[in-house]
Protein backbone atom coordinates (compact mmCIF):
# COMPACT_ATOMS: atom_id res chain seq x y z
CA UNK A 1 0.00 0.00 0.00
CA UNK A 2 1.45 3.13 -1.11
CA UNK A 3 1.75 6.45 0.88
CA UNK A 4 -0.07 7.80 -2.58
CA UNK A 5 -2.96 5.38 -2.17
CA UNK A 6 -3.31 6.48 1.87
CA UNK A 7 -4.02 9.90 2.18
CA UNK A 8 -4.76 12.35 -0.93
CA UNK A 9 -4.90 16.05 0.15
CA UNK A 10 -6.83 18.70 -1.11
CA UNK A 11 -5.11 20.60 -3.48
CA UNK A 12 -6.94 23.98 -2.72
CA UNK A 13 -4.68 25.99 -0.70
CA UNK A 14 -7.21 28.61 0.23
CA UNK A 15 -9.70 25.29 1.63
CA UNK A 16 -10.35 25.38 5.36
CA UNK A 17 -9.76 22.51 7.49
CA UNK A 18 -12.98 20.75 7.13
CA UNK A 19 -11.96 20.20 3.62
CA UNK A 20 -8.54 18.69 3.89
CA UNK A 21 -10.20 15.76 6.21
CA UNK A 22 -10.16 12.38 4.65
CA UNK A 23 -11.50 9.54 6.08
CA UNK A 24 -9.09 6.96 7.44
CA UNK A 25 -9.83 3.26 6.31
CA UNK A 26 -9.89 0.28 8.72
CA UNK A 27 -7.01 -1.31 5.99
CA UNK A 28 -4.55 1.49 7.23
CA UNK A 29 -5.25 1.20 10.91
CA UNK A 30 -4.87 -2.54 10.62
CA UNK A 31 -1.41 -1.95 8.87
CA UNK A 32 -0.41 0.48 11.65
CA UNK A 33 -1.30 -2.08 14.14
CA UNK A 34 0.78 -4.83 12.29
CA UNK A 35 3.68 -2.59 12.18
CA UNK A 36 3.71 -2.03 15.79
CA UNK A 37 3.62 -5.54 16.34
CA UNK A 38 6.67 -6.18 14.12
CA UNK A 39 8.41 -3.52 15.76
CA UNK A 40 7.38 -4.82 19.41
CA UNK A 41 8.51 -8.17 18.36
CA UNK A 42 12.15 -6.95 16.56
CA UNK A 43 12.60 -4.76 19.83
CA UNK A 44 12.18 -7.73 21.94
CA UNK A 45 15.06 -9.18 19.71
CA UNK A 46 16.85 -6.71 20.11
CA UNK A 47 17.10 -6.26 23.56
CA UNK A 48 17.69 -9.82 24.38
CA UNK A 49 21.02 -9.22 21.74
CA UNK A 50 22.04 -6.23 23.50
CA UNK A 51 21.62 -7.87 27.07
CA UNK A 52 23.53 -11.07 26.00
CA UNK A 53 26.53 -8.50 24.53
CA UNK A 54 26.20 -6.10 27.56
CA UNK A 55 26.28 -9.00 30.16
CA UNK A 56 29.43 -10.59 27.99
CA UNK A 57 31.27 -7.19 28.22
CA UNK A 58 30.59 -6.63 32.05
CA UNK A 59 32.16 -10.24 32.83
CA UNK A 60 35.55 -9.16 31.30
CA UNK A 61 35.12 -10.36 27.54
CA UNK A 62 36.88 -9.07 24.89
CA UNK A 63 35.60 -7.96 21.28
CA UNK A 64 36.99 -9.85 18.43
CA UNK A 65 39.51 -7.65 16.36
CA UNK A 66 37.25 -6.34 13.23
CA UNK A 67 35.88 -3.02 12.24
CA UNK A 68 32.67 -3.36 14.68
CA UNK A 69 33.54 -2.67 17.94
CA UNK A 70 31.27 -2.57 21.24
CA UNK A 71 31.60 -0.81 24.86
CA UNK A 72 30.31 -0.05 27.71
CA UNK A 73 29.88 3.70 28.34
CA UNK A 74 29.09 4.53 31.80
CA UNK A 75 27.13 7.57 32.72
CA UNK A 76 26.14 9.36 35.54
CA UNK A 77 23.07 11.77 36.00
CA UNK A 78 22.15 13.65 38.97
CA UNK A 79 18.45 14.38 39.56
CA UNK A 80 17.28 17.36 41.58
CA UNK A 81 14.26 16.87 43.57
CA UNK A 82 14.01 21.09 42.18
CA UNK A 83 10.16 21.35 43.56
CA UNK A 84 11.20 20.39 47.18
CA UNK A 85 14.26 22.94 47.14
CA UNK A 86 12.05 25.52 45.71
CA UNK A 87 9.43 24.85 47.90
CA UNK A 88 11.81 25.06 50.85
CA UNK A 89 13.60 28.04 49.68
CA UNK A 90 10.72 30.16 47.97
CA UNK A 91 7.99 28.89 49.70
CA UNK A 92 4.63 26.30 48.63
CA UNK A 93 3.20 29.47 47.44
CA UNK A 94 5.39 31.00 45.01
CA UNK A 95 5.89 27.49 43.61
CA UNK A 96 2.14 27.13 43.10
CA UNK A 97 1.80 30.68 41.25
CA UNK A 98 5.01 29.58 39.05
CA UNK A 99 3.23 26.48 38.26
CA UNK A 100 -0.41 27.80 37.43
CA UNK A 101 2.09 30.43 35.22
CA UNK A 102 3.80 27.83 33.31
CA UNK A 103 2.31 26.74 29.92
CA UNK A 104 1.81 23.27 29.48
CA UNK A 105 3.81 21.50 26.48
CA UNK A 106 1.83 19.80 24.48
CA UNK A 107 2.45 16.30 22.84
CA UNK A 108 0.24 14.42 20.57
CA UNK A 109 0.39 10.96 19.93
CA UNK A 110 -1.82 9.05 17.57
CA UNK A 111 -3.87 5.80 19.53
CA UNK A 112 -4.74 3.15 17.11
CA UNK A 113 -6.88 -0.31 18.96
CA UNK A 114 -9.04 -2.84 18.92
Amino acid sequence: MSTNNLVQFHQNLNANVHDLCVDVCQAELAHVLELRRQRDAIDERLTEAEQAIRSALEAGASVQPGILSARLKITERRNVAWKVVCERELGEEYCRRVLAATRPDTYISLIVGA
